[in-house]
């Protein structure tokens, strides 16, 4: 833990740091924690975060007690190639744009958290011989991570075994960092499902599929929607943005779920879940890890690298997950699911093993590296 005497180290220095990307809740949420992690080491710290306009980061941030500045930026469009003709001029905007915000707010340290917003200040910042931080939080390193960590400071990652993508001498596995309102998840189920306002003991599953949904998880529980109650279980249910209209109605008039598009209050979420089934991003493998919630993974199929089967495969094989493949979710998710709930010995066994896995303090670690070296500056 960072305590009071490491802050006081830097009383008097106001170090002034951009933190870059966006785009999901994965990127995100973790961003923030380095930034809490920062200011809980020095509470003079000047934070910017720069993301992408348009996309969470603009909310959420601002939320969080943060300022942010918004590129005119946009991803490569894989299912519309006309929609593409104008990112090389956003790109050029973006640039520009990054270079007044550089100019403004004079960083002495950038830390990109991914996201393709985070690449134009990266970049930016390498041109002018700025410190640059990396966070990779998967186990694939995205194409433009390693083309930036060529000239990085140093590259923060989630476990060991990243050499294949990064210089082995800049890498720091520091795992990936949590929001505190998680990591001291201390909360009772029974006022947790108050604020679900569920039953208090039915045994309840928490079903998360990002920010913007799973459309082949949605669909398996909606099929089967009345299993739950069948099942004398509950259900919290995120159904993501992109389909979640027709799932809330849905679960209309079924006391036993509460189901809405996002989930504010994941600690809430995760205190008041039993079971958990979740897509396999690293973010989530990594908060899953640290409540200790039994979880069944629907990895996203088209993830690069696949990585998001290696990632729950690496919970499997330690005997602390359970796994359903996308093409079976239909016919396996919410079988396995009942079979799981009906089994007490197997949910304490992958509690335990994933306690194990659990890291709660890689926020902290990168917030005192980063501060370190601007301390050498």
């Amino acid at each position: 833990m960072i305590n009071q005497a490491s802050n006081n180290q830097w009383a008097n220095k106001a170090p002034r740091i951009i933190i870059a990307g966006g785009g999901t809740g994965g990127h995100i949420f973790p961003a923030i924690a380095i930034a809490n992690a920062i200011r809980h080491n020095c509470a003079a710290a000047q934070i910017l975060f720069v993301g992408a306009l348009g996309k969470m980061e603009m909310e959420k941030v601002p939320e969080a007690g943060y300022s942010i500045e918004g590129l005119p930026i946009a991803g490569f469009n894989r299912t519309s190639l006309v929609k593409n003709i104008r990112l090389p001029f956003l790109l050029l905007q973006s640039f520009f744009k990054v270079k007044q915000i550089f100019k403004k707010f004079k960083p002495q340290a950038v830390i990109g958290v991914g996201g393709y917003s985070s690449f134009p200040v990266l970049r930016y910042a390498q041109s002018q011989n700025i410190a640059t931080f990396i966070h990779e939080s998967n186990s694939f390193a995205g194409k433009s991570n390693m083309l930036l960590a060529k000239k990085a400071t140093k590259v923060f990652v989630a476990s060991d075994g990243m050499e294949q993508f990064f210089p082995k001498h800049k890498l720091v596995v520091t795992g990936n960092p949590v929001r505190k309102a998680i990591v001291e998840e201390k909360k009772k189920k029974k006022q947790a499902r108050d604020f679900f306002q569920l039953n208090h003991d039915a045994i309840t599953v928490l079903v998360v599929g990002g920010s913007l949904g799973a459309q082949s998880i949605n669909k398996a529980i909606g099929q089967q929607i009345n299993v739950f109650q069948e099942q004398h279980l509950q259900l919290i249910w995120q159904t993501g943005k992109a389909t979640g209209s027709q799932y809330i109605a849905l679960a209309n008039g079924h006391p036993n779920i509460w189901a809405n598009e996002f989930i504010s209050r994941m600690d809430m979420a995760y205190a008041a879940a039993d079971i958990v089934v979740s897509r396999s991003g690293a973010m989530s493998v990594t908060e899953l890890c640290v409540v200790q919630k039994p979880t069944i993974f629907v990895p996203y199929p088209h993830a690069a690298e696949d990585h998001q089967t290696v990632n729950a495969l690496h919970l499997v094989n330690k005997q602390a997950a359970l796994l359903v493949k996308d093409v079976d979710v239909e016919e396996q998710l919410v079988p396995t699911l009942v079979q799981l709930a009906n089994n007490t010995l197997q949910q304490q066994q992958f509690s335990r093993n994933m306690a194990a896995l659990a890291i709660t303090n890689a926020d902290e670690r990168i917030a005192q590296i980063v501060l370190a070296h601007i301390n050498q500056l």
